[in-house]
């Protein structure tokens, strides 16, 4: 599997938090440090440093995947910002060959050892989102769950977008996920008054999300930010849409954006 499905990829400076790109405008009080919005997060080292305790709390798969899941094989699957490889599972047994792929070596080993124990046939990968470590067409199924809200900026999201239809079969088909301001838990935020957000609006003004941290509480009470994107809905359709995907159906679930993509036909690269 390894042979037909990885590469070298391509090689990406990862940017900062700050920087606006591609129509996105950010929109800060004077009052608002970077540093409260998470610009100096590094989502590697904050996933390597929690990876255990957060395997832990991930033992089973969402049901919105189970469903997407259901009466679906493949050849050839890939699981994008695979975490403990709860997902990658799921593929495996649906799969002739699945490949887990993570930027953080912590979630991977995790990964790999939840793997060995239920004995689960599947590769694990390090790599980008962004720059996947994957081959093009190499996969009929996929899966990108809660990933692409931890990547900035806006082209980074996109991007990572076109490399799930670039590493997708022409006829492959994938589930993306992200968080959306529908979520309950950011229901009485105010992206423009509260100081540990900053505003996203489009090159219109239109509100299309904002830039915040959710903190992860590890046993003992030490809490490690991680950076989220918070798309509104209106705001995913439109990376989608600038992306080199397709959408066959898009829907809010629990305060999550849920969308069915196959790579677009005949499109050139929008990024």
């Amino acid at each position: 599997m390894d042979g037909e499905m990885m590469s070298d990829g391509p090689t990406d400076d990862e940017a900062t938090g700050g920087e606006t790109t591609d129509g996105e405008t950010t929109t800060e009080g004077s009052d608002r440090s970077e540093a409260s919005v998470g610009r100096d997060h590094d989502p590697i080292a904050t996933y390597d440093r929690i990876a255990a305790h957060f395997s832990k709390t991930r033992e089973y798969a969402w049901p919105e995947v189970e469903s997407f899941l259901a009466n679906r094989t493949a050849v050839r699957a890939i699981d994008v910002g695979c975490g403990n490889g709860r997902h990658t599972e799921l593929l495996a047994d649906r799969a002739d060959a699945a490949v887990g792929v993570d930027a953080s070596r912590g979630l991977l080993a995790e990964a790999r050892t939840r793997a060995a124990d239920r004995g689960v046939d599947a590769s694990f990968l390090q790599g980008d989102a962004a720059t996947l470590p994957v081959a093009t067409d190499a996969a009929d199924l996929g899966v990108y769950v809660a990933t692409v809200h931890h990547l900035r900026p806006r082209r980074r999201r996109v991007r990572s977008l076109n490399e799930l239809a670039r590493v997708l079969a022409p006829e492959g088909i994938a589930l993306v996920s992200t968080w959306s301001t529908a979520h309950d838990r950011f229901a009485d935020v105010d992206p423009v008054a509260d100081a540990d957000v900053r505003a996203v609006t489009g090159a219109d003004g239109t509100p299309i999300g904002f830039d915040t941290t959710v903190d992860w509480t590890l046993p003992g009470g030490e809490t490690v930010p991680r950076f989220y994107h918070i798309y509104t809905p209106d705001g995913f359709r439109a990376d989608l849409a600038a992306s080199d995907l397709s959408v066959e159906s898009f829907e809010v679930s629990s305060g999550n954006c849920y969308v069915t993509v196959r790579p677009s036909d005949g499109d050139a690269p929008k990024e």
